[in-house]
């Protein structure tokens, strides 16, 4: 053992070291910069050797001892928990890997904390381990948003959700002006346990509970979202507009006389893509996917890079958007604005008369874009150029009509080729001008959308094949490969509603299993169905594919203006382009990165679906005792989860509300089945439900079924919420690129409606 790798265990063995990043470690330990390479080679070979662990945000712990087990805790509604240990493996079984913890047991642990568990010799009655919990490794947040109460002259907070099941002391009544009813921010002093109470410190009130924004801020807060700039981002991107010329081209490639638009949502603000084609002698076509040079603004290490990479991603919640980068930037300098003169990083694909790839090259560019195209103009030119004279010039009805065929082209040789493609319609919610919920809609899909996709998608294939022929590590955008387990799950599950998937491993047999319930009753079902078999992608360095897009190498290069990980690639690329060698980060750096930057998007994602589930329930307080049209989402030894058909909020249909029969559940095809009447509650079926309880706080929806399943029919959402025959539609991208692999190239940014926000909401493709 190395000096350097006994002080590293050392220091993490020590009974009061909590864990740290690489980073944090490295001053600790006093290692300086010339020093650092060594460092970070001794940390990649205790990891590797399994010694050290990297945890959540690259925090490094010991691997736990013999006797021990380290993972995350998920308390129940008895008090008592779940320890899912770090190193769980896929199993038919979960259950059986997880360690109960009773309530005595727990001690101060919440949902979500990283804890070491020491292992008792008992078992539960079905073989079950049983630990307690020896020491809170990691807390999932300190910070906590509820609702300020008073009892007794003392001041309480009820925390949203279910983590705490009783109140939070705060102290003496009053602070920071707060009155009951109020939403508050606090900060954790000491967590509760079985046997004592929880205290925390008041830091921020956020304003009566359900006023407008109240609810953006609510969810900003507890899941800790960075909201505003500091002031030296902001004044970083005021230093960068000042010295911007855009008479100054330099040695960059000069494409501003070259006919090229952009194609985006008609509330858009900011495009950052853009497209020129041409066909040359051989009947080979010369793709450019022209994207904002945001690389030229955002210099390594300074505070508008360290303020994006802490970001991650821009955040899209409900009419309101958290950028990654100053609107000055994203708004200004790097969008791609008609007729303006902006700075381009250009990936120039070739593909022959077939639509197969001859090879691409990158370049550091300067354009000026000829039209910006709203998505729903598009197809009206494509389909009836005649009518565009005098509105639309010759050359550009000329250029979309070859994107259009070059793209269509693209599209079906993709899926021939193996890529997955899911039905499940992408449902958009509708909003007054208050922020109140109104209705919801389909979102609108046509071949507008899959022209940019395709070309999106073809960027980041080619710019990652560049990266990786040269033995340059990156930050791929990997989709790992279904565990065999819950793909032979899919299979049975399939097989029980008569489809057959002989080979469940084949993208090809899955895919004309999804094609052939299009339309079906079942359809709903078998989507839901694999999108629970898929994981979710990641970033990573290491070189891994991308199952659903099946692809070897694969980045995100398209959208640096909202994803930290193409700003990387862009900085490597704009190397390359201009003859240097890039810098490149280590390996350990790159994957410490990559974590980062999945959990933020995770994050991102998370925010977004917490403040839409608030929004719906909102919508529903009224409305108890009121019946809807629902369909099953999931399906658990407990009972139904159910989505409103019209308004697409999610509740549990507890089983011990299904009285007409004794219901088993079958897990192989997730089914509830009745012992008498075999009557059957499956994923995807439609049922009608009775809303018997909102609690916006506790985020529930509680529901009853009041008719059984019928047979489903193939249902969109018309933009009054009502029930509508469904038409060409959105499709939901699940666990990104399962559902719509092109979800992986191109976030999209238009506002919805009665959206005031200066940056929209997104629209998935």
């Amino acid at each position: 053992m190395s000096k350097l790798e006994d002080q590293i265990i050392e220091h993490l063995s020590d009974p009061k070291y909590r864990p740290i990043d690489s980073g944090a470690l490295a001053k600790k330990l006093r290692v300086n910069k010339k020093g650092m390479p060594e460092f970070r080679n001794e940390l990649e070979l205790l990891v590797s050797d399994g010694k050290i662990r990297e945890g959540k945000k690259g925090r490094l712990q010991l691997k736990a001892a013999s006797g021990f087990v380290t993972g995350i805790v998920k308390k129940i509604s008895s008090g008592a928990a779940f320890v899912i240990p770090n190193d769980a493996k896929p199993a038919a079984d979960r259950k059986k890997q997880d360690v109960y913890i009773s309530s005595r047991d727990l001690h101060d642990a919440q949902t979500g904390d990283e804890v070491l568990v020491r292992l008792s010799s008992r078992r539960r009655s079905g073989g079950q381990r049983c630990g307690r919990v020896d020491k809170v490794l990691e807390r999932a947040s300190n910070v906590f948003v509820g609702t300020y109460l008073e009892a007794q002259g003392q001041g309480f907070v009820r925390v949203d959700g279910t983590a705490f099941q009783g109140d939070i002391h705060v102290g003496d009544p009053g602070a920071k002006g707060a009155v009951p009813d109020d939403k508050v921010v606090i900060e954790m002093l000491r967590f509760p346990s079985a046997n004592r109470v929880g205290e925390a410190v008041l830091t921020e009130v956020l304003g009566k509970r359900g006023d407008p924004g109240v609810d953006t801020m609510t969810v900003v807060h507890s899941l800790g979202l960075p909201y505003e700039f500091s002031e030296d981002v902001l004044e970083d991107a005021r230093l960068q507009a000042d010295h911007f010329d855009e008479a100054d081209f330099g040695d960059r490639m000069d494409l501003t006389k070259e006919t090229i638009v952009t194609i985006d949502p008609a509330t858009a603000r900011d495009f950052d893509d853009a497209i020129s084609l041409r066909k040359d002698k051989r009947g080979h076509w010369q793709l450019g996917v022209h994207i904002a040079d945001v690389a030229h603004f955002v210099p390594p290490g300074g505070p508008l890079d360290r303020s994006a990479k802490d970001r991650g991603t821009s955040c899209y919640l409900p009419r309101h958007v958290i950028p990654m980068l100053p609107e000055i930037i994203s708004n200004g300098l790097a969008s791609l604005q008609e007729g303006n003169v902006r700075y381009t990083k250009s990936v120039f694909i070739e593909f022959d008369a077939k639509g197969n790839p001859q090879g691409a090259e990158v370049a550091n560019t300067v354009i000026k874009v000829s039209k910006r195209f709203a998505y729903e103009e598009v197809m009206p030119v494509i389909n009836d150029p005649q009518s565009q004279k005098g509105k639309v010039s010759a050359k550009i009805v000329q250029l979309l009509m070859k994107m259009h065929e070059l793209a269509m082209m693209l599209r079906r040789k993709r899926f021939a080729n193996g890529a997955l493609q899911m039905g499940i319609p992408e449902v958009e919610i509708d909003f007054n001008d208050d922020g109140n919920v109104t209705g919801a809609h389909e979102r609108h899909h046509d071949e507008s959308h899959e022209i940019i996709e395709e070309f999106m998608l073809a960027a980041n294939i080619a710019v990652a094949q560049i990266l990786s022929s040269r033995d340059i590590p990156f930050l791929r955008r990997i989709h790992g490969t279904p565990d065999e387990l819950r793909l032979k799950g899919f299979q049975e599950f399939c097989s029980g509603l008569g489809y057959d998937l002989e080979k469940f491993q084949s993208r090809k047999e899955i895919q004309a299993v999804i094609n052939s319930v299009e339309g079906k009753p079942e359809e709903r079902a078998v989507n839901f169905a694999l999108l629970r078999a898929m994981k979710q992608a990641e970033y990573s360095p290491e070189e891994f594919s991308h199952y659903a897009l099946n692809e070897e190498d694969y980045c995100h290069f398209t959208s640096p203006i909202r994803r930290y990980p193409d700003l990387t690639i862009h900085r490597v690329v704009g190397e390359l382009a201009a003859g240097r060698k890039p810098q490149i980060d280590s390996m350990g750096e790159l994957l410490q990165l990559g974590k980062h930057c999945s959990t933020t998007e995770r994050r991102a994602e998370k925010a977004e679906r917490e403040l839409k589930r608030i929004k719906l329930l909102r919508y529903l307080e009224d409305k108890v005792g009121e019946e809807m049209d629902a369909f099953i989402t999931g399906v658990e030894n407990f009972g139904l989860f159910c989505q409103g058909t019209e308004v697409p909020a999610e509740g549990l249909v507890h089983i011990s509300s299904l009285t007409d029969d004794f219901y088993t559940y079958l897990q192989a095809s997730r089914t509830l089945k009745g012992s008498k009447s075999n009557a059957e509650y499956r994923l995807g079926d439609q049922v009608r439900v009775l809303i018997v309880n909102v609690d916006v706080d506790r985020r529930q929806l509680d529901l009853r079924v009041v008719s059984p399943p019928k047979k489903a029919r193939k249902m969109g959402v018309s933009p009054k919420g009502l029930p509508k025959k469904k038409g060409r539609g959105g499709r939901k991208s699940g666990r990104d690129g399962a559902a719509k692999a092109s979800s992986d190239s191109r976030p999209s940014r238009g506002r919805g409606k009665g959206d005031k926000s200066k940056k929209g909401g997104r629209k998935r493709r």
